[in-house]
């Protein structure tokens, strides 16, 4: 037996050459076992054969047919200009003498983490942007800026509310756009908006009204942070805020330009009789304005901070605009509750990279974000539009519902079908996510069936046929059922 290092891509490794056999029988073996476990993982570059002859100390011939043998069954892949490599793979072969091998493959799917479950063929979960827009360009060009004039004390620790700069940017940002009456010292910057909600959730407690459709996410978020939260009726008028003195909460929570998931907008009338609730109770509304920038059919709708920025907090979030990867989300924060916010902030220690703060502030600045806005605006806008052109030709008894704005639709189905359509497109690799997951586990039973629907996800050239997935699994669910 002989154990050998070669250097592969940078970095060691270990060769097991022995076995019976000569040179070229043992190298082989090695690799074929070094790929089989894994431990070269597919798309590897292996040295050239001049270089492994070397480390191995055997002749280059030896290498080089060992090579040509493993890229004709397949272990390899060799090209022109890019090398030898280890060739594509689902996943690592299991050797057969593992007990991994003798289980059947069902189980081994079965038992794989959650975040490593295999992606699904086409992606049409709600909330999510096509991250193939981000803008790289135009945000290096902010990057470079920004790092060559920043300040060395601008790498230090800093304000709890984030980098003064951003702050400042948001403001002028949201006042024109959304708005939004902000004064740069009562932004906080945060990790995103579920890290700002999780933020203010600990701050209020208590009960807390949401919307009977929501994000479950924020719902467990909010009781994480110790309050219970209660479910408010939800119509094509928005959420029923009427309902908020008998719910006993002092805060609530709400998606007024654009309801999610249902598409409503919250009723002026509905508008003003929460800002009324929140100054009778000394209450405070919950502002989520996840996507705000994204209205297609008519102006877009005003933030309800404005009516007042004592009651309300407005939430936004680079998420949906640009990428959730960024993690920067912000929070408009009345002048009552500041001080509270700020030390609760201070406790746990939680800030933003300064260097996306401040590549976003002069993101913001210089213009591009708003070049950004419109060009992936139009481009959702489309794809809206031949969603609804699809779904009318092809399932002319769906009804499509909530396209006035945002990155998803609901598509309304007829009772009884909404889980035998989810079966339909669990077998077919679609992602979709059934209505009944937003709705709150208090709310009343008996709710619609439907499907919520997202077209921001899928890129450009896979975009057709994610449509075409959908009408076909619409199809065979509709007919099962």
């Amino acid at each position: 037996m002989r154990d050998s290092w070669a250097t592969s891509g940078g970095g060691d490794l270990h060769l097991d050459l022995g076995g019976p056999g000569g040179l070229r029988a043992s190298l082989m073996r090695a690799l074929r076992e070094a790929i089989r476990t894994g431990r070269l993982a597919p798309g590897t570059r292996l040295p050239s054969s001049r270089s492994l002859a070397a480390d191995l100390g055997v002749a280059r011939n030896t290498v080089a047919d060992a090579y040509a043998e493993l890229v004709a069954e397949g272990w390899l892949v060799a090209r022109q200009g890019s090398g030898t490599r280890v060739a594509p793979r689902a996943e690592p072969v299991a050797h057969p003498s593992s007990s991994a091998a003798r289980r059947p493959v069902v189980e081994r799917r079965a038992a794989r983490p959650p975040d490593t479950a295999p992606r699904p063929r086409h992606d049409l979960r709600s909330g999510r942007p096509d991250v193939s827009a981000f803008p790289r360009s135009a945000w290096l060009t902010s990057v470079r800026r920004v790092l060559a004039a920043a300040p060395a004390a601008a790498f230090g620790y800093g304000d709890p509310r984030g980098r003064p700069e951003l702050r400042r940017a948001l403001a002028g940002y949201l006042a024109r756009a959304r708005g939004v009456r902000a004064d740069p010292e009562r932004i906080v910057v945060c990790a995103g908006f579920v890290r700002a909600l999780a933020l203010l959730g600990e701050v209020l407690g208590g009960t807390v009204a949401v919307e009977s459709y929501g994000l479950w996410i924020h719902r467990e978020l909010l009781e994480r942070a110790g309050a219970r939260t209660v479910p408010l009726p939800v119509d094509d008028r928005g959420a029923d805020v009427t309902a908020l003195p008998d719910t006993g909460a002092h805060t609530v929570l709400l998606t007024p330009a654009h309801q999610y998931p249902t598409g409503a907008s919250l009723h002026p009338d509905r508008r003003a009789a929460a800002v009324d609730w929140a100054r009778s109770v000394g209450g405070v509304v919950l502002e989520d304005d996840y996507d705000g920038e994204f209205r297609y059919d008519r102006q877009p709708v005003g933030a309800l901070q404005d009516l007042d920025p004592d009651r309300v907090v407005y939430l936004g979030t680079a998420a949906k605009s640009l990428a959730p990867g960024l993690r920067l989300g912000w929070a408009v924060v009345p002048g009552p509750l500041l001080e509270a916010v700020l030390e609760t902030r201070r406790e746990t220690a939680e800030t933003c990279g300064v260097l996306d703060q401040l590549a976003l502030a002069d993101f913001v600045e210089c213009g591009a974000y708003d070049r950004h806005v419109r060009a992936v605006r139009l481009r959702y806008r489309r794809r809206r539009d031949r969603l609804a052109a699809a779904l009318a030709e092809r399932a002319p008894e769906v009804r499509v519902t909530g396209i006035a704005a945002g990155l998803h639709a609901v598509l309304e189905l007829p009772p009884g079908t909404e889980e035998p359509v989810l079966r339909a497109a669990e077998r077919a690799g679609v992602a979709v996510q059934g209505l009944a997951r937003f709705r709150h586990p208090e709310a009343p039973d008996g709710g619609p069936d439907g499907l919520v629907v997202g077209y921001g996800t899928p890129p450009e050239h896979g975009f057709a046929a994610a449509l075409d997935a959908l009408c076909a699994v619409l199809r065979d669910g509709l007919g099962r059922a």
